[in-house]
């Protein structure tokens, strides 16, 4: 059976240390035209295949209500990031493609970013990091 304390306090370093360490980054979306939503956006849609991705995996990925995907993919077309379109294998369904510009943009940002994070991380050793990436990924498996 698990030690509830240490479960608890476990969770607690958990949550606080990732909160101190988005505050720390979210300072590499303040000096660029991408907000760090539409960073997170192009994320998942520059790994697909063609820089793009079906709208439902976009929104799988996000952190935020599917309405909110669908108003902040809607003003990401307007700002010409990414193009919209029907998905040929789902009806209901669209597919999000970064444009010129949005591959440019979020080019631009990840570079800057991953330095941040790289620099933020770099208190642990490269084997820590390994767990690091193991134990959350095993705890993301669970729900």
């Amino acid at each position: 059976m698990t030690d509830r304390r240490l479960a608890v306090a476990a969770w607690e370093s958990l949550f606080r240390a990732q909160h101190e360490v988005l505050h720390e980054i979210s300072g590499d979306f303040s000096d660029d035209d991408l907000t760090q939503a539409e960073y997170d956006v192009l994320l998942t849609v520059t790994r697909g295949d063609d820089h793009a991705a079906r709208l439902r995996d976009v929104t799988a990925n996000m952190l935020i209500s599917q309405p909110s995907v669908s108003r902040l993919v809607d003003r990401m077309v307007a700002r010409r990031l990414i193009e919209k379109g029907p998905d040929p294998l789902d009806g209901r369904g669209a597919i999000v493609r970064a444009t010129d510009e949005g591959l440019a943009a979020f080019r631009r940002v990840a570079t800057a970013h991953a330095r941040s994070i790289a620099e933020r991380m770099s208190v642990l050793s490269d084997a820590e990091l390994s767990d690091l990436q193991t134990l959350t990924a095993k705890l993301r498996a669970v729900g």
